[in-house]
C-alpha cells in the first residue's frame, strides 16, 4: 500500500508567514504513529513543533524533557506532534536511543518532511533554504485549528517545556473567562479585567488606574 505523502494547500506559498489568528494550513504526512493529518486533532488543542534534526544534543534535551511531561499536556487535552527534514527510520532510530539511554518513550507522532513543504507552508523555512538545521518554531493551535500563539528560537537554545505548559494555560483561561493574562501568570492565578471603553466608566474610576488596570478577583 502506498504512503500518504505531505501535502500542503495549494494556496500556500513558500514561507508563508503565517500569524497569530491563522487558520493552520492541514496537512497529510507520514509519521512514527503511523499516517497523520492536522485537521484529526480539531476538537482539541495541539503543540505543533519543528526541530533542526534529529540525534542533535539540544533537540534530544527537548524530547526527553517533553516525553516526561506529555501527561501533564495530555491532561490539559492538548497534543504535542513533532517535524523535521528526517526520514522516518532516522525518527525511529532516533526513538530508540532516547529510550535505551534515558529510559524514556517518546509516544507523541513525529513527522517527517523530507521536502520541506509543510516547513514552507508553516512559514518555518524560506523558499531558499535546502534543510531547517536554523529552525526551532512552535505553534500553538486551538480545538477550532486557528494559530493561537507562535515561538521561534535558534538552534543552539532549546525551549522551555514550562513556559509552553504556561502558554496552553493561559489560553485556555483566556478562553474560558475571557480575561487577560498578565506577566508571568502561572495557573491558578487571578486574570485582568478587560478595560472599559466607557468614558463615563474612566472618568468615574476610584483612581487613575482601576479603569484600565485591575483583576478579576478570582482564581484561574
Amino acid at each position: 500500500m502506498s504512503q500518504p505523502t505531505p501535502t500542503a494547500p495549494a494556496s500556500a506559498a513558500p514561507c508563508a508567514g503565517l500569524r497569530i489568528g491563522d487558520l493552520a494550513p492541514d496537512f497529510e504526512a507520514r509519521s512514527t504513529i503511523g499516517p497523520i493529518r492536522l485537521s484529526a486533532f480539531r476538537g482539541r488543542w495541539l503543540v505543533l513543533f519543528s526541530h533542526p534534526a534529529d540525534f542533535t544534543p539540544v533537540c534530544t534535551t527537548e524530547f526527553v524533557a517533553l516525553a516526561k511531561e506529555a501527561a501533564s499536556f495530555a491532561k490539559r487535552d492538548c497534543a504535542l506532534m513533532a517535524l523535521s527534514v528526517d526520514s522516518l527510520f532516522s525518527h525511529f532510530a532516533w526513538l530508540r536511543m532516547i529510550r535505551d539511554r534515558f529510559g524514556v518513550e517518546v509516544r507523541f507522532p513525529i513527522v517527517e518532511d523530507p521536502t520541506l513543504v509543510i516547513g514552507r507552508a508553516f512559514g518555518m523555512v524560506s523558499a531558499q533554504d535546502s534543510d531547517s538545521a536554523t529552525v526551532r518554531t512552535t505553534f500553538f493551535i486551538d480545538p477550532k485549528g486557528v494559530i493561537r500563539a507562535m515561538t521561534c528560537y535558534p538552534a543552539n537554545l532549546g525551549r522551555s517545556i514550562p513556559e509552553m505548559l504556561r502558554i496552553v494555560d493561559g489560553l485556555q483561561a483566556i478562553d474560558a473567562s475571557g480575561g487577560l493574562a498578565p506577566a508571568n501568570w502561572q495557573q491558578g492565578e487571578a486574570l485582568l479585567r478587560p478595560p472599559t471603553h466607557d468614558l463615563d466608566e474612566v472618568f468615574g474610576a476610584e483612581d487613575a488606574t482601576s479603569w484600565f488596570l485591575r483583576d478579576t478577583g478570582e482564581e484561574n
